[in-house]
């Protein structure tokens, strides 16, 4: 993992406020959410009441964009990351996939499961 995603995941999981280079954590008391921002492209959200995380990519499939998720879902959803084959972006968790979709919620379960 990239010493910026050591550091974003450090404030998501302090609620903090940074930023970096091309990289945002925002956290939202009001709401208990860290957003995720990568060029100024909201790219995460971690709701820390549910530990649900939603993530997309904004239409930037992007090697950057994909290993920002990666390391987001290491830290609230360990097990779970973003892959691509043949061009098509995928999520797999404890040896289930699906179609990656921006806006898919996961949700803090033993499983796959997205809202």
């Amino acid at each position: 993992m990239r010493k910026i995603e050591r550091q974003m995941n450090f404030a998501i999981s302090n609620k903090g406020n940074w930023s970096s280079s091309n990289t945002q954590v925002s956290f939202n008391e009001s709401t208990n959410c860290s957003n995720v921002f990568l060029h100024g492209h909201n790219i995460a959200t971690v709701d820390h009441a549910t530990n649900a995380v939603k993530v997309s990519s904004c239409g930037w499939q992007t090697v950057t964009t994909k290993s920002r998720l990666n390391a987001i879902l290491s830290e609230v959803k360990y097990g779970c990351s973003v892959f691509q084959k043949q061009w098509n972006w995928y999520v797999s968790f404890r040896g289930q996939t699906q179609d990656f979709m921006d806006g898919m919620i996961l949700l803090d379960t033993q499983s796959l499961e997205v809202a």
